[in-house]
């Protein structure tokens, strides 16, 4: 078959999808279907679809077929973040900020204002960070069950500058990462920027099937092990002591690399020890303030082995240089006065007020959460579209996300994940009975 005959297998499907010919929703001929109502070969019909779902245009999903995409959806949406017009209400992105934070901030800085440091603050600081400032962030590992040197711990912009720095310093384009079948967007991208392959681990109703890990090392030369064992984002996990056991064990007998993230972790009261406290030598532990002090305050912490530190350092000058020293003193100071331990208590007791009006509104459904985190996973009825569900309350002025940015499988499945810490209460209220409103529409 020629190429101009499959461009326009090709052209003529994507313009009966964008003209509305094809509605979103609508099943397609399986490819031996197309293949046979076409007269062409088997494989050129799936290279038809392959081309169109690289579009963003159909997906194809496992056991039901191949289906039109509703379009007006922002492909991956929950990874970029989309523009918010006024009024709408967004259950996309955590963005946790309780009251008397912005005086809080203002305080911050008049005191920093008056210190006699200030001039120190204008000019360029160490790569990992000043060393009293690693310090402090040492000390408050301290809570997180995490005893480390000042010496292994680096400061970065940020959560996702310090996964971002690690990947760039310890793996190269090419290398296999085993990931969850549902994991954190913004690692997705990641190892999309560094030609990462992302590996996935299929998911129980308990958590990440590690035995499926150990196959997979078995039957691929795997680098490293991406895990976020407590309070999993998008899932709410909180793996147990044996679990994490298994997987350290694991990742010795395959020579992995096993990056922890941590973001959430301080939502999890009294958690098991976190990896890099039971495998110091194997394990990048990546975690920030953004969700327990405030997204704006860009401060990341990573812990690493003392071998990698030289070159965590070295991809941070690639990037940044260092983290603005202005940003970090704050951080350092809310430390050492103990208001972020006050911030992460109030927080938790926030993200658990909030759980319990999703509970109220949700009742019947099967989600899954932690109960002092900010986000539900909210399956759907198998006959209901995630994307149909996402468009309408767009229309509604209310942002949500479908699975696809946080799948790493072929089968994306058909759930929405809510962010609950970014709306009043009193809107989030709303919002959430008007999600369960299109979803029960939808399902009769």
């Amino acid at each position: 078959m020629g190429q101009s005959r499959y461009k326009a297998l090709v052209d003529n499907f994507a313009a009966d999808i964008r003209d509305g010919k094809l509605s979103p929703g609508t099943q397609l001929p399986t490819h031996r279907q197309l293949a046979a109502e076409q007269g062409i070969a088997l494989v050129t019909a799936s290279r038809v679809y392959a081309e169109l779902e690289k579009m963003g245009l159909i997906s194809g999903e496992a056991g039901r077929g191949t289906f039109v995409r509703e379009t007006s959806v922002p492909m991956n949406h929950g990874i970029d973040q989309q523009p918010v017009s006024e009024g709408m209400i967004d259950l996309n992105f955590n963005s946790p900020s309780l009251p008397q934070q912005t005086d809080m901030l203002r305080d911050a800085l008049r005191q920093l204002a008056c210190a006699g440091d200030l001039e120190a603050l204008l000019h360029y600081q160490p790569h990992a960070g000043r060393t009293h400032e690693r310090s402090v962030i040492a000390r408050h590992l301290h809570h997180r069950d995490i005893n480390v040197d000042a010496d292994r711990v680096i400061i970065v912009n940020g959560a996702q500058h310090g996964l971002a720095t690690s990947v760039m310093a310890l793996l190269n384009p090419g290398d296999v990462v085993a990931v969850d079948g549902l994991i954190y967007p913004g690692f997705k991208v990641l190892a999309e920027v560094q030609q990462l392959e992302l590996a996935p681990i299929l998911l129980t109703e308990q958590g990440p099937d590690l035995d499926a890990l150990a196959t997979l090392c078995e039957s691929r030369k795997v680098k490293a092990v991406y895990a976020m064992p407590t309070l999993h984002n998008p899932m709410g996990w909180v793996m147990d002591i044996e679990w994490r056991h298994k997987l350290i064990a694991i990742a010795r007998q395959h020579n992995l690399l096993i990056i922890e993230d941590a973001a959430y972790a301080f939502h999890a009261p009294n958690p098991p020890a976190p990896l890099v406290s039971l495998a110091p030598d194997i394990t990048v532990y990546v975690s920030g303030l953004s969700k327990s002090i405030a997204t704006g305050l860009r401060v990341g912490f990573v812990v690493a082995p003392d071998q990698w530190i030289p070159k965590i350092e070295r991809a941070i000058r690639a990037t940044t240089w260092n983290t603005p020293a202005l940003m970090s003193a704050i951080a350092c100071r809310w430390i050492d006065d103990g208001t972020a331990i006050q911030l992460e208590a109030e927080k938790r007791q926030d993200a658990m007020i909030r759980q319990s009006m999703a509970r109220e509104v949700f009742q019947g459904f099967e989600y899954i959460s932690h109960p002092a985190s900010y986000f539900i996973w909210l399956p759907l009825p198998d006959e209901i579209r995630a994307d149909k569900i996402v468009m309408q309350l767009l229309q509604d002025n209310i942002s949500v996300s479908t699975a696809e940015p946080f799948a790493t499988t072929d089968h994306v499945p058909h759930a929405l994940r809510i962010a609950l810490g970014s709306v009043d209460l009193d809107k989030l209220q709303t919002a959430l009975t008007r999600v369960r409103s299109v979803i029960d529409g939808y399902a009769y």
